[in-house]
């Protein structure tokens, strides 16, 4: 977002020719209780918005159809964003009137709570605007109290260093030992701020097909998860937002969820992984290792004799068998 941050802030620097943005909202919301998960610890719990298809996939042909009606009925032209470029859509819906931005800094709504998708349309028409809603959160601190991590240094403000959806998908490398054991098993996204907010009790499930969760990807075990190879990445996740974050990655963040497990027969998964290809999958495995079974990971070592040359691998097993 840095390196955008002179394009995010307004539109035109991005399409020099929009006059007006309409923003649009897709309801996502769950059936059960999303936070339920979290006490499975031998399970991976993975963000609602991720157990069904892609989102992208489904809401952007449904943007262009939008946008072509619009060019039929009324001229200019168009363009169609979906999470997919430095657009700013959660102040844009703000100032539509979906909702406002909550102290989780997230688009809340009086209709659909915290579940929303959103997509944007750029015209060059010149519509007459939306009131913008208001900020409805009043005294509550819900979000900002569960936030497992502590990533809100203040009301409105997150910080995604310490934040499971930025560390568990966009972070590309290991992820701080310090957070490591605040996350639970939580595997793809986090969705406690989300879940808490007492909007949510107008909210209803959402209805689209596609972005029901799938029953493979509800409560998977981590067990099953960290056996999988590449192919088996892919089969399971196909046509998922899980998919685009690779099978190194997802690893990782399945090996963190097997050291919180606190449960010793997950050890063998971990141990399988200390030879993974990945360098990022075995550092992973030896923090895994250590926090389930520590004598296992010092007999894993001296099998070893130094053969592991990557120094961030190298530093891992120094970190557990060390500290």
């Amino acid at each position: 977002m840095a390196k955008n941050a002179d394009r995010r802030g307004d539109p035109r620097t991005l399409w020099s020719e929009v006059r007006a943005v309409v923003m649009l909202g897709f309801n996502y919301g769950p059936a059960d209780d999303p936070l339920a998960i979290l006490k499975a610890r031998t399970r991976g719990a993975i963000s609602v918005y991720a157990q069904g298809d892609d989102y992208h996939e489904l809401i952007k042909p449904r943007l262009k159809g939008l946008g072509r009606w619009l060019v039929e009925n009324a001229g200019g032209d168009i363009k169609v964003f979906v999470d997919t470029a430095p657009v700013m859509e959660k102040p844009l819906a703000e100032a539509a009137g979906l909702g406002w931005q909550g102290k989780h800094t997230n688009l809340v709504s009086r209709e659909h709570g915290s579940w929303l998708f959103l997509g944007a349309i750029f015209t060059t028409l010149e519509l007459p605007p939306d009131r913008p809603d208001d900020d409805h959160c009043g005294t509550c601190r819900a979000c900002l109290d569960i936030c497992p991590t502590g990533a809100f240094p203040a009301p409105y403000r997150l910080d995604a260093r310490r934040c499971i959806s930025y560390l568990t998908i966009e972070h590309k490398g290991p992820i701080p030992r310090e957070l490591r054991p605040l996350m639970g098993n939580r595997i793809y996204g986090c969705d406690d701020c989300l879940a808490v907010c007492p909007w949510n009790k107008f909210a209803r499930a959402g209805r689209e097909a596609k972005l029901a969760a799938r029953a493979a990807l509800r409560a998977p075990p981590l067990a099953e998860l960290a056996g999988l190879d590449d192919a088996g990445f892919r089969a399971l996740f196909t046509k998922s937002a899980v998919k685009r974050i690779g099978r190194a990655r997802f690893l990782r963040n399945v090996l963190i969820a097997i050291g919180n497990s606190g449960d010793p027969t997950l050890a063998s998964a971990a141990e399988r992984l200390l030879a993974d290809a990945s360098p990022l999958v075995r550092g992973a495995a030896v923090w895994a290792l250590g926090r389930l079974d520590r004598p296992r990971l010092a007999l894993c070592a001296e099998k070893r004799c130094g053969a592991e040359s990557d120094p961030h691998v190298v530093a891992e097993w120094a970190a557990v068998l060390d500290g």
